[in-house]
């Protein structure tokens, strides 16, 4: 009898827990937004999706930027949560190769996102499928004093022709035409990905750092050539300095250019510039046939293939997609919808920037970093430093690519 009692009392607990039980669904999110802002903007993704979907309860793993990089590759294998973050281009190919990332085309079907996402598609396409959803870019291009402008008298220019022209009577004037700090390598790839994408497009920029493409090839030296044409426009000490100190250069009006991502306007404002001294601009066409692409730093949510709610993750990133989501998510981040119904404040690089790649038809590229492999990368950038300096030993840096090509691609 006490145990016949005992088994009723249990049921009836089971049967009057079951129901808050199934109420419950946990998907669990992991993410390297440590620093404060990027958590901040994270924590109330997370809570406004929680407001929508009151039966879904999202745990969130936090990790350090350079944690997260070698984390991500242990729980994709060991334990993996239902969304993860990371970034588009070839740095998921890796995963995506691996079994590691779930196709989420339906997705994209579902939620028209071809169209509302369209800048970065092809950014996020492997084998005609959709890999992830992007939530947020910031673009890339020419950051200008508009006062030395002034100064000497001429108008910013939307051709490599004018360009160059404009840095002849800069040079006249004893300011450098472009500025940029290669001490750290990274910098001077964005200016060779935009004489790239300018000289020969998106599709083959792809194809060069995808290994397809010989770096002893003709049309890589195009771009070395269009390269060597500003070389004697850019700040001399470049080698020797940080991105940040020739973010001075600009400031102090000791330059007229740099080829900058779009971080670096809250360092020219604490230097002094504002909105009307501080001007923007895509880099000049060198090719009019070529579709404009431009450089997007893009960062992006997938869904592990060994997610254990896949369904409801699927539901997180249709959410972190939508135009209003994007708004509010990057009002926070600082940075740009992709989205592009969503909308932007009134800051006016970022609206710039919007309106830029939103446009962009070409594609958008992912840096030089991201959308090779890190030896290769590294290879690269060092190549491109040393054209800078030496640009009659170009033979020998291409070769010496080619041979790090035929190694890392053979792997």
């Amino acid at each position: 009898m006490v145990h016949l009692r005992k088994g009723l009392v249990l049921a009836m607990l089971l049967s009057t827990a079951a129901p808050a039980f199934a109420q419950s669904r946990v998907l669990v999110f992991n993410s390297n937004a440590s620093d404060p802002a990027p958590k901040a903007a994270f924590e109330q993704l997370v809570a406004d999706f929680e407001a929508e979907n009151s039966e879904i309860d999202v745990q969130v793993n936090t990790f350090d930027h350079e944690g997260y990089k070698t984390a991500i590759r242990n729980f994709l294998t060991a334990d993996a949560p239902d969304v993860v973050f990371w970034f588009a281009g070839n740095r998921m190919r890796p995963f995506v190769d691996a079994g590691q990332f779930m196709d989420v085309s339906d997705v994209w079907a579902e939620h028209g996102l071809t169209d509302s996402l369209s800048s970065t598609l092809s950014a996020m396409t492997i084998d005609d499928k959709q890999w992830g959803v992007p939530f947020t870019y910031y673009q890339w291009g020419v950051y200008m004093n508009r006062d030395v402008y002034t100064q000497v008298g001429v108008e910013p220019a939307d051709t490599w022709e004018g360009f160059l022209a404009n840095c002849e009577a800069f040079k006249a004037a004893g300011i450098d035409c472009l500025t940029t700090g290669s001490k750290a390598l990274w910098p001077v790839a964005g200016l060779f990905d935009y004489l790239s994408l300018r000289t020969n497009g998106y599709d083959w920029h792809m194809q060069l750092t995808n290994g397809e493409i010989p770096w002893t090839d003709d049309s890589v030296r195009a771009v070395f050539a269009e390269f060597e044409k500003v070389l004697p426009y850019v700040s001399a000490n470049h080698a020797a300095i940080d991105w940040q100190d020739a973010v001075s250069n600009l400031v102090q009006g000791k330059a007229a250019n740099y080829v900058m991502g779009n971080f670096a306007v809250a360092s020219f404002k604490d230097g002094g510039m504002t909105d009307d001294s501080l001007g923007f601009m895509s880099f000049p066409t060198i090719n009019p046939d070529i579709p404009r692409a431009e450089e997007a730093p893009t960062d992006t949510l997938h869904i592990p293939a060994g997610a254990k709610n896949p369904d409801d993750a699927k539901l997180f990133l249709a959410f972190a997609a939508r135009p209003d989501v994007q708004t509010t998510l990057n009002a926070a981040l600082g940075q740009l919808p992709v989205n592009a119904e969503a909308t932007v404040g009134d800051d006016p690089f970022l609206q710039a920037g919007f309106e830029m790649l939103s446009t962009a038809e070409g594609g958008i590229a992912q840096f030089f970093d991201r959308d090779a492999p890190p030896e290769m990368a590294k290879a690269g950038m060092e190549g491109f430093q040393e054209f800078m300096v030496r640009p009659e030993r170009l033979d020998a840096i291409l070769d010496r690519l080619e041979r790090q090509r035929q190694r890392v691609y053979a792997q």
